[in-house]
């Protein structure tokens, strides 16, 4: 057993990051200015966006595309309740009614059938949520939005670098929003991205910095003014240059951290499809996964170990796990509010009761992954389990 907890899901700096962030202090640019904007631009060249604009968090970039599509009290906004809180929360802070849902049961992403069967009269938007790092079928939710005349916001907070059929997510003009929260693939400490058209990201600018009329960090650049005026009560959703500054290395490095998560869930698949008592996530052939997460789920009968149970025994042999995610419609508020029960969404609590999200970051070296293999297996062996 490991003499040493081994943490989940770490960030992955280096001495790069570390000396962009000394630059930017130095600078005196501390808050939303020149690296900012690099960052702005190289992360838009990178996924091919016609524009981007670097803001606080994925959760901003969600509510900013909302709010700029004027979605508001009456309307509805169809996504899944597989996701963070803060996929469905953002819909409610607009006054807008979430229309949860159920998943596929391969990918976990939303059913783009139950999604067609959702629509009603009142649907403005579709939020899809490219769950661990699978892209959601665009195909057929681009076809649903554009029969029903509906935006369709993804939510790609695990989706850096996926692909969908060759192409980068966000590269499309629809909004798309990252985020680069500290165990993200790509990682700027908070903060996050939206991607889409340039007329867009330019109403954007303004909806995120209190709704002024011009970038903030202009007022106190040479060529600037003090002088500004308000057009939209807007929100405080800026990105910093400290947390650009670590952005600007990780995009650089983050070629060969995917290819290192790739490797790693290489050894898992390996070892895991041998043991006959887990289904194994999936990669559809027309896809790139980002492989944010390993999201293993056990095969209920086969396993003589609940799958809480087996978390803590994971624990117990210094190995960090999550659970991705807590279903929304099992929350108080969301029960409390629609009315929802745990079985409304059969396919999104059969896949989250018996999931686990093991360690996965380019930070793992061999050995680790041997232990958390070594792990499981002891685990499985423990309780009475084929391994």
């Amino acid at each position: 057993m490991r003499e040493q907890f081994l943490p989940f899901s770490p960030p992955y700096l280096g001495e790069e990051e570390i000396a962009e962030v000394v630059d930017s202090l130095r600078s005196g640019w501390i808050t939303t200015g020149p690296k900012t904007k690099r960052f702005e631009q190289e992360f838009r060249d990178y996924v091919g966006a016609p524009a981007a604009l670097a803001l606080s968090s994925c959760t901003a970039a969600l509510h900013t595309a909302l709010v700029l599509a004027g979605i508001g009290t009456d309307d509805e906004v169809i996504t899944t309740p597989v996701t963070f809180t803060a996929t469905v929360a953002v819909i409610e802070h607009t006054g807008a009614r979430p229309i949860l849902v159920d998943v596929e049961p391969d990918t976990m992403n939303i059913d783009p059938a139950r999604v067609r069967a959702a629509v009603t009269p009142r649907t403005r938007a579709v939020i899809a949520v490219h769950y661990g790092g699978h892209p959601c079928d665009l195909d057929a939710l681009r076809a649903i939005c554009d029969e029903h005349g509906l935006l369709l916001i993804e939510d790609a907070a695990h989706a850096v670098p996926a692909r969908y059929k060759g192409r980068l997510i966000g590269s499309w003009e629809n909004p798309v929003a990252f985020s680069f929260y500290a165990t993200k693939n790509l990682t700027t400490a908070e903060g996050g991205m939206l991607t889409g058209t340039q007329e867009m990201i330019n109403r954007g600018i303004i909806v995120s910095l209190h709704g002024m009329d011009r970038d903030a960090w202009k007022r106190n650049d040479r060529s600037g003014s003090w002088r500004y005026d308000i057009v939209t009560p807007g929100f405080k959703y800026n990105m910093t240059d400290i947390q650009a500054a670590i952005g600007l290395q990780q995009l650089r490095r983050l070629e060969a951290m995917h290819a290192r998560r790739r490797e790693i869930v290489r050894l898992y698949n390996e070892a895991f499809a041998q043991m006959g008592v887990f289904e194994l996530p999936t990669e559809r052939s027309d896809v790139q996964h980002a492989w944010h997460l390993y999201p293993l789920r056990l095969i209920a009968y086969r396993v003589a170990i609940p799958r809480d149970r087996f978390i803590e025994e994971l624990r117990a042999r210094n190995i960090g796990t999550s659970v991705h995610f807590i279903p929304i419609h099992t929350f108080t508020y969301y029960r409390e509010r629609y009315g929802y029960r745990p079985e409304d969404f059969p396919v999104a609590m059969d896949c989250t009761e018996r999931e686990i999200s093991l360690p996965l970051h380019p930070g793992l070296r061999d050995a680790d992954v041997r232990d958390v293999i070594d792990a499981v297996r002891d685990t499985l062996s423990a309780a009475g389990s084929t391994a």
